[in-house]
């Protein structure tokens, strides 16, 4: 506790100071909390790292005031501290804690790779290390992904599969069908064919498994 107390005061995260009239105040508690070790299946070495009092950091827009922790009161029952950054369990400290971060998202399948984040800078030279380290190629603002068309707007980003299905229809010689509401005419009886040639299954399977693609992405 000594220790959490020290690092709040380190880092002028609160000021004692009397309780103005009217000021709502924030209950504190002390918790503790039991940390179990993890397992490592496949006998590599496991490191951590950890920010010290992350949520101290985060700067508060507002006025927030909270009672003193007990065993460590100072002057009268009106002395209060008045937060000047986040405290743990506050409400607003992940928010805090993160506003000014700088944020790199990165998506690898195999050898197709998508980022994002919201500092220019960062995402500039995270393509200039990957080049640097390998042979690449810039392909701009996404427009597929995995077969899936991608359309960038500041009205958001959308995903459909219309290049694919067109793909489908002409693969199958079915480019100048017109649409129909169901699969099969209603009320229409099918009858095997005993001197009929076999249809080719794999064919009929690459039919359906493409649809079941175009149905799942």
């Amino acid at each position: 506790m000594d220790l959490k107390i020290e690092s709040i005061e380190k880092n002028i995260t609160w000021e004692l100071t009397k309780l103005p009239k009217g000021a709502n105040v924030i209950g504190v508690k002390w918790i503790y909390k039991t940390k179990y070790n993890e397992k490592a299946n496949k006998k590599w070495n496991v490191f951590q790292l950890d920010v010290k009092s992350a949520f101290l950091h985060g700067e508060l827009a507002e006025d927030i005031y909270v009672y003193q922790p007990l065993g460590y009161q100072k002057g009268g029952d009106d002395m209060v501290y008045k937060l000047k950054k986040a405290l743990y369990e506050l409400r607003q400290a992940p928010r805090a804690w993160y506003i000014d971060s700088k944020i790199l998202i990165v998506s690898l399948y195999v050898d197709d790779l998508i980022y994002t984040g919201n500092d220019n800078q960062m995402m500039e030279a995270f393509k200039d290390s990957m080049e640097k380290k390998c042979a690449m190629t810039d392909l701009g603002k996404m427009k597929y992904f995995l077969g899936i068309e991608v359309t960038q707007s500041n009205e958001g980003i959308f995903i459909c599969q219309q290049k694919y299905a067109a793909e489908i229809l002409s693969r199958f010689g079915m480019d100048s069908c017109n649409k129909v509401c169901s699969p099969i005419v209603p009320g229409c009886k099918l009858a095997k064919n005993e001197n009929g040639k076999a249809s080719d299954a794999r064919l009929y399977k690459q039919m359906v498994g493409s649809l079941m693609y175009l149905l799942a992405t």
